[in-house]
């Protein structure tokens, strides 16, 4: 898998103060996406362990209290990204008392595959669709278009 952009510090894509991560490879091709650069697998940068370990300790800092993660894109739920995600997701879980996950994905939740299920166990809300350009609103939280969905899968809140 490769990224585009790690933030250790984001107080934009879920809420509170978190870690976000922004993946690389999408196939959707939404007309309007803010983030075009991260739509072909190969662009941004490898994914490493050390990266990994980077993120593990980003959100276990108790200087900065940190909210959770969110991941980005891309498409987090790209075929392609599924493995490395679910990786990481379990081990935010197991290894980071108390962090949330937030995951945006342009697939729907209707439409994922076993894999991609899977990752949902692991993760505490899902924004999901395609971006409808025709449907921006700038006034929604945590989406850009009306017709995405936040699915609260996890949170005890």
């Amino acid at each position: 898998m490769n990224y585009h952009k790690y933030h250790p510090i984001d107080v934009v894509n879920g809420p509170g103060t978190r870690c976000t991560l922004f993946v690389s490879g999408c196939e959707h091709h939404c007309k309007g996406c803010y983030n075009q650069s991260t739509w072909s697998l190969r662009s941004g940068f490898p994914y490493t362990e050390e990266l990994e370990e980077h993120i593990i300790r980003d959100l276990n800092d108790t200087r900065i209290y940190r909210r959770g993660l969110s991941l980005s894109g891309g498409d987090p739920l790209h075929p392609e990204n599924v493995p490395v995600i679910l990786r990481l997701a379990k081990r935010v879980k197991r290894e980071c008392q108390g962090k949330d996950i937030w995951l945006w994905t342009g697939y729907r939740l209707d439409e994922l595959n076993e894999a991609q299920r899977e990752v949902l166990d692991w993760i505490d809300v899902l924004v999901d669709g395609k971006f409808e350009q025709s449907l921006a609103d700038p006034a929604l939280d945590w989406r850009g278009s009306s017709n995405q969905i936040i699915h609260t899968l996890n949170l005890d809140e």
